[in-house]
């Protein structure tokens, strides 16, 4: 019998035994050759993962939401307007951080489930003068996911700025950086990357970093304004010692292990293992009669499921019921309906073996508060899925 349970959440995620080891060596001087050579070559797998050839990776020690605030301190000036896109708690949060550092933001919220249209998107864009748009890749509150595309596309027609925060979606979904023309995007190490937490990941376009050079004024945040740390990248990149703060050196050393992982998968074969196992999962939850938040399957997420529970089911109890069961899922974050569903994460080392045991711990979790339903029939829904 295994001491642990199945970590199910949207992050952190199940790491590979790899990633974990390299975490576990001896740490070395985060000068050494050793260690400049993991450094530079994780700088160049991250331009591999986001499909970015010319764009200029940044590895930081912080979270998810120090690369969002990276992006907005060393892009906005005080009184630039910016333009936020929001599917769910993220979006909000992507306004709170431009707005400190003076940004007069517009905010274009979706109702609960669904995606902002694309021609009030353009019709915002047409009547105002936005420095930089920011829109959340796939939402991790709601498992809504957007059309980055067609989105950078607009910005581009407007000479817009974009910033897509991929926490939840980079190295899980499609990301095509250059491809596309997104300027910023930006993720943490602790979801489909496969790192454990403590590493905020971003890749910066030319484009940006002329606008970031030409500011009239200062970055006004010392320890994330990118005129410390990009000399930091560059010397790493070219095999050069050098510092401005101590980087996290075993959570490197597990990032380059990881990104050499996926690196080896192929990130198109990834997004696709991704795709396949969330298709079933999702089909596997309809015959159960269960309802997912994304008002349509276009718009649902690959790296997270967020499921409402059924009428007379106490959510709190069935996730009890499936921690006792060894299995973790995550509670609601979106405050306005925080009690009404749960998430299921399915990204990086995840396997349909890792599903079959959520699958299956739900359904007793279900069956424990008389939930009428066909005992097994979500493993065989999601096993026939797969075929």
């Amino acid at each position: 019998m295994k001491s642990r349970k199945l970590l199910m959440i949207p992050g952190p995620i199940e790491f590979e035994p790899d990633v974990l080891q390299a975490m576990a060596v001896p740490t070395t001087s985060h000068v050494a050759p050793n260690f400049i050579d993991v450094f530079g070559n994780a700088l160049d797998m991250m331009k591999e993962v986001w499909k970015s050839t010319s764009g200029q990776p940044f590895i930081v020690a912080g979270s998810g939401t120090l690369a969002m605030d990276m992006a907005a301190s060393n892009l906005i000036e005080k009184g630039d307007s910016a333009l936020v896109i929001s599917t769910g708690y993220f979006g909000e949060r992507f306004k709170d951080i431009l707005e400190t550092y003076g940004a007069e933001t517009t905010v274009l919220s979706a109702p609960i489930g669904e995606v902002v249209p694309l021609d009030i998107i353009e019709e915002t864009l047409k009547g105002g003068s936005y420095k930089l748009l920011t829109f959340t890749h796939v939402d991790t509150s709601t498992g809504v996911m957007v059309a980055p595309e067609a989105i950078c596309k607009l910005a581009q027609k407007y000479g817009v700025l974009t910033i897509l925060d991929g926490v939840c979606s980079v190295a899980g979904e499609e990301i095509l950086q250059e491809k596309w023309g997104v300027d910023v995007v930006l993720t943490g190490s602790q979801k489909a990357i496969g790192v454990p937490p403590g590493l905020a990941l971003l890749v910066a376009s030319q484009k940006a970093l002329d606008v970031w050079k030409n500011r009239k004024t200062p970055v006004g945040n010392y320890y994330a304004s990118w005129n410390n740390w990009l000399p930091i990248m560059i010397a790493y990149q070219e095999e050069r010692p050098s510092y401005f703060g101590t980087p996290p050196v075993n959570l490197i050393l597990a990032l380059e292990k990881s990104l050499s992982i996926i690196c080896d998968e192929g990130i198109g074969a990834r997004v696709q293992r991704h795709k396949r196992l969330a298709r079933a999962f999702r089909a596997a939850i309809t015959s159960l009669n269960l309802s997912i938040l994304p008002t349509e399957d276009v718009i649902a997420a690959h790296t997270l499921t967020a499921v409402y529970y059924p009428e007379n089911i106490d959510g709190a109890l069935l996730r009890a019921h499936m921690v006792a069961d060894d299995v973790i899922v995550a509670g609601g974050l979106l405050s306005e309906i925080k009690t009404t569903y749960f998430r299921v994460g399915h990204m990086g080392s995840v396997s349909s073996n890792d599903l079959l045991a959520v699958l299956g711990a739900l359904e007793r979790a279900l069956q424990s508060q008389n939930y009428p339903f066909e005992m097994g029939v979500s493993l065989r829904t999601f096993q026939d899925s797969l075929i």
